[in-house]
């Protein structure tokens, strides 16, 4: 009887182990399907970064027109500091004017005030140097008007009150008005020689002129040589 075959061994062994390199050749593969993929995106997104020249236009053109804004809006910009630069100066210009004008209204309001009261100052004046009292009554009466007289000049000092000094200066229209002339060789032409009315001052400005005589010069005396020389000649 024939005996049945049998496979060897070795044979089982070498069906049932794989082959040596058969489980990396599938990772291999993998691989490189995906470098092929990656290189396939690469060129995809290089065709989809490329612009046509309408479009490129077209953005060149929002460029412009954002830099023509940015620029209109500088110079919109720079106008406006302007404005407030200027408002700034005319609001301080106007504050300083309206302040001066407030100075000069109080001025002269004061000045106006003070003007009345001068005639009394002269009239004190004029009886301290006229009035001699005979007796201590008169003393007394004279005393007693006099320290008024103090009080009232000390009150025009504090606002600002001072007299002039005119005498022996020169003749200035500004300062002075003159309501006599005498002739005399003695002073210069113009030199005030007399004060008769006090003048007085309120800060840099003049508060009443001062009514004085000025020195005029004499006039050239004409000889008898010159008289019949002159007629002479006529």
């Amino acid at each position: 009887m024939i005996g049945e075959y049998q496979q060897p061994d070795n044979l089982q062994d070498s069906e049932m182990e794989p082959l040596e390199g058969s489980e990396k050749a599938p990772e291999a593969m993998s691989s490189a399907e995906t470098e092929v993929s990656a290189d396939a995106e690469v060129v995809a997104d290089a065709e989809a970064a490329e612009v046509s020249p309408a479009e490129e236009a077209q953005v060149l053109s929002v460029v412009q027109d954002l830099q023509q804004e940015i620029a209109a809006l500088r110079s919109q910009l720079e106008e406006r500091n302007s404005q407030c630069v200027r408002i700034a100066a005319d609001f301080d210009n106007y504050r300083k004017r309206t302040a001066k004008e407030k100075e000069d209204l109080d001025q002269q309001a004061r000045s106006r005030a003070i003007t009345e009261l001068l005639p009394v100052v002269d009239s004190f004046e004029r009886a301290r140097s006229q009035i001699k009292p005979q007796n201590e009554g008169e003393m007394g009466i004279h005393k007693s008007y006099q320290g008024v007289y103090k009080q009232l000049v000390e009150s025009l000092k504090r606002l600002g009150v001072a007299p002039m000094r005119s005498e022996g200066t020169e003749f200035d229209p500004n300062l002075h008005e003159a309501v006599m002339r005498e002739t005399t060789d003695e002073h210069p032409e113009g030199t005030v020689l007399e004060e008769l009315v006090r003048g007085y001052m309120i800060g840099d400005r003049v508060l009443r002129h001062a009514m004085v005589k000025v020195a005029a010069a004499p006039e050239p005396v004409v000889t008898s040589e010159e008289t019949s020389q002159n007629g002479s000649e006529s």
